[in-house]
């Protein structure tokens, strides 16, 4: 069952790396629960990840995020990422792109149930991000 965990992780983020957003569904659950908000402004319902990776792959030319480790137990998967991309479309929180550069670690928690993704958490260096690209932090509402 890791193995078959590990695979269903690295098929997600070729998925994601190839730009083949209809093969999602081979390795996300329908009611996939995003607990970190892949975008700023995603909706908080099960299933709304699909929509904010397409919305941060239409923000991003030439992202990537590539697994750099790999840790499973149980029915969970950690990844250690490097995340580059460059801001060329609009993104929720800056409409304008900027067309600059980042690289960024993250590391993501998979939970997955049936051999695919159910649950999504991650930690990643936000602020840095911020200011690869030129973005202004966010406040308070």
């Amino acid at each position: 069952m890791l193995t078959e965990n590990k695979q269903a992780v690295v098929g997600f983020f070729d998925a994601i790396n190839t730009r083949r957003l209809d093969a999602l569904p081979e390795y996300m659950a329908a009611d996939v629960i995003d607990h970190n908000k892949i975008i700023h402004g995603e909706a908080d319902e099960p299933g709304a990840a699909f929509d904010g990776f397409r919305q941060q792959l239409d923000a991003f030319g030439e992202g990537r995020m590539e697994p750099e480790e790999l840790i499973a137990e149980g029915d969970r998967v950690v990844a250690r990422l490097t995340v580059t991309g460059v801001h060329t479309g609009s993104h929720p929180r800056m409409p304008e792109p900027t067309n600059r550069p980042f690289r960024v670690e993250q590391i993501w928690i998979f939970t997955l149930r049936d051999g695919k993704i159910s649950e999504i958490r991650a930690v990643s260096d936000r602020l840095g991000m911020f200011l690869q690209l030129g973005w202004d932090w966010p406040t308070a509402d």
